[in-house]
């Protein structure tokens, strides 16, 4: 029966091929319609390769950007630690922390940074497209704080509260935001469902100023319209038809909705060897953006008699922005 349902969702996952909305769009994609778009930016290597789809399977430290009801399920004795670093184009970097800590028999505690790195850029316009002889800077990074609580058996929540900054060019723009996850296990063939609502925030005004040239000379523009953050709905199946002492193989769907452009769907598969190696593939329908072929990954994991070490590697290459790597490290200390 369970095998029965999970076809009839990937069905409807397919359905992407048609442009088809499972949820109502309120204004079709809307797009460009909210700031702080760096908080779409997933942190690790793991749901890189995965394609994103890691509501329903994150169960590390990342698991607090995905769904953060997943860190009941984290391997942790004193702390669990993921660090990250990714490399996009314009030699952009981004980088993550984040630490896990059991706060209790059934309650999990957990902290995460993340921030983009641009360097110095140029300034340029349309008077001076060359260059204007300054730099400026641009800032992104958010903090969170996470709260997970095992409920029954089956059944977790987590919540996420979040501090996350813009800046551009001396513009500010600081919003306070919340995650609300939630992941229920089936028992069936190792069956599980999450959900995730992310980013929920009042709108805010950015601060600061700038001077722009104009035909009659330089203005001073300080006076800004309200920014709405990118919210974010995610629903997730997995379950795994191969799950022994030696092999284990997880199929994975998820359905994305965002406020700020169309659905997307993503499909994706692990498999893993004595849960010391691991192959990563994923695709997603529906993106603004083509991708040249499904994603890609690999993992190693090392036991020692402290814990042990966790290496996750993620390949993903688009038409346009061209492909990006990203390399985890997860560190597990009893």
């Amino acid at each position: 029966m369970i095998f029965k349902r999970f076809i009839l969702i990937t069905c409807l996952l397919g359905a992407a091929a048609a442009k088809a909305q499972l949820l109502p769009s309120f204004g079709n994609s809307r797009t460009g319609g909210t700031g702080m778009q760096f908080l779409k930016i997933s942190p690790d290597a793991r749901s890189m390769s995965l394609a994103g789809a890691a509501v329903a399977v994150a169960n590390d430290a990342s698991a607090m950007y995905w769904n953060p009801a997943g860190i009941t399920g984290v391997d942790t004795g004193k702390v669990n630690l993921s660090l990250s670093h990714s490399r996009y184009f314009g030699d952009i970097n981004s980088n993550y922390v984040g630490a896990v800590f059991k706060a209790g028999r059934h309650s999990f505690v957990g902290i995460q940074v993340f921030s983009l790195d641009y360097g110095d850029m140029k300034e340029t316009t349309e008077f001076d497209p060359n260059g204007t002889g300054r730099n400026f800077g641009i800032n992104n990074y958010f903090i969170g704080l996470t709260y997970a609580k095992v409920l029954t058996n089956n059944f977790s929540f987590g919540l996420n509260g979040k501090y996350a900054n813009e800046s551009f060019a001396g513009i500010n723009v600081h919003n306070v935001l919340f995650d609300l996850g939630l992941k229920y296990d089936v028992g069936v063939k190792h069956t599980r469902f999450g959900v995730n609502f992310s980013n929920f925030g009042l709108n805010v005004k950015p601060t600061g100023g700038v001077q722009v040239l104009k035909f009659d000379g330089m203005q001073n523009i300080s006076n800004f319209s309200d920014i709405s953050v990118p919210a974010l709905f995610r629903l997730g199946l997995a379950f795994d038809p191969i799950h022994n002492n030696e092999h284990v193989l997880t199929l994975a769907g998820q359905l994305n909705h965002p406020t700020d452009n169309n659905e997307t769907y993503v499909l994706a598969a692990e498999y893993s060897y004595l849960k010391i190696g691991y192959l990563r593939t994923g695709y997603e329908f529906g993106s603004d953006e083509n991708y040249i072929g499904p994603s890609a990954g690999l993992g190693l994991k090392i036991l020692r008699r402290f814990g042990g070490f966790m290496l996750d590697y993620g390949f993903v290459a688009r038409n346009r922005l061209g492909y990006n790597q990203r390399i985890t490290l997860g560190i597990v200390i009893r």
